[in-house]
């Protein structure tokens, strides 16, 4: 399936043109305040799925990609002066907006929920701190506008895939708190999901540097990521290092998440892949349809999971070009 999905993209690269978005079609999209208060007492470890290692990888990537999110935002105010277009503009400053409150908000749960559960957080924002300064961070500016565009389209990835088995990955034991936060961030990450392409391609729209980008990115979802969600049940409890019921666990875990037909890498590795057309867009997957059951799951006023949480929201205007 993979042979024949990078036959099929290499065929398209041949045979493509970039064609330049009409902007006035792109839905809008508001920027949510939300106070969740987490305090961590009904948290439940293995809220992915009941699996200890794939639910790690979930709670990771809360901690690294915080750093991620402040990437996107420097990057974005930076890249936000050469666009022209003031759609794409209005775009960019509610990119930010998101990205801002996303970050706020895992940090915490990070501190309010995962450090009170013993997660390592102060060490792995150690790490990522580290690897933030020392390494993304010292890229040139064109280089990060690819790694934030690349970020972006795992991420949005991932969220297609939540919204998709929702009524399957949430463990029933989760708490209210935790359900809404990642419905909200999956959420969040769908409506913005075209906007850090959309500035590439209308700053850049040099392939070569979007692959670099897209290479970047796997790195620090698949590489950095998934090596920090494996010392976290280690770290947390030492024993399971040498526990029958963690390395079953891990068995059952790396099946959740690469199983090819519901995992969420497994199954998934055809839409990233996509990223390699030369004619690729975000866009190519509809997500209107799940966006909207989201919403309705999260802030309709009577049922909402988010209502008690919710304090406000705004839309960004759009200033005259």
């Amino acid at each position: 399936m993979l042979v024949r999905k990078l036959k099929q993209s290499v065929g398209k690269l041949m045979n493509s043109t970039i064609e330049y978005p009409d902007f006035t079609k792109r839905i809008p999209f508001p920027i949510r305040h939300l106070e969740f208060k987490f305090d961590g007492q009904n948290f439940y470890n293995n809220f992915y799925r009941n699996a200890e290692l794939a639910s790690a990888y979930v709670t990771a990537m809360s901690i690294f990609l915080t750093y991620g999110e402040e990437l996107v935002i420097e990057t974005a105010r930076y890249h936000r002066d050469f666009v022209n277009d003031p759609i794409l503009k209005q775009r960019v400053t509610a990119l930010i907006g998101q990205e801002a409150i996303h970050s706020k908000v895992h940090n915490a749960f990070n501190d309010q929920t995962l450090a009170n559960h013993q997660y390592p957080v102060r060490f792995y924002r150690f790490l990522a701190e580290n690897v933030f300064k020392y390494g993304f961070h010292r890229f040139p500016q064109p280089l990060k506008l690819s790694l934030m565009a690349g970020i972006e389209h795992f991420t949005a990835v991932f969220a297609e895939f939540a919204m998709k088995h929702d009524a399957e990955i949430w463990a029933k034991e989760i708490d209210d708190k935790t359900k809404g936060l990642w419905m909200w961030h999956f959420m969040e990450e769908s409506e913005h999901k075209d906007v850090a392409y959309d500035v590439f391609q209308l700053i850049s729209g040099n392939y070569t540097l979007r692959i670099t980008g897209f290479f970047l990115a796997s790195f620090t979802i698949m590489g950095l990521v998934f090596a920090g969600a494996v010392g976290i049940p280690i770290l947390r409890r030492p024993l399971n290092a040498i526990s029958p019921r963690y390395w079953k666990d891990v068995a059952y875990s790396l099946n959740v998440l690469w199983n090819p037909q519901n995992g969420v890498f497994g199954s998934t590795v055809g839409h990233v892949m996509e990223y390699l057309r030369l004619d690729f867009h975000p866009n190519d997957h509809d997500t209107t349809a799940y966006l909207q059951d989201y919403k309705q799951k999260l802030l309709n006023p009577e049922t909402g999971l988010l209502i008690p949480y919710f304090t406000k929201e705004f839309m960004p205007k759009i200033q005259a070009a």
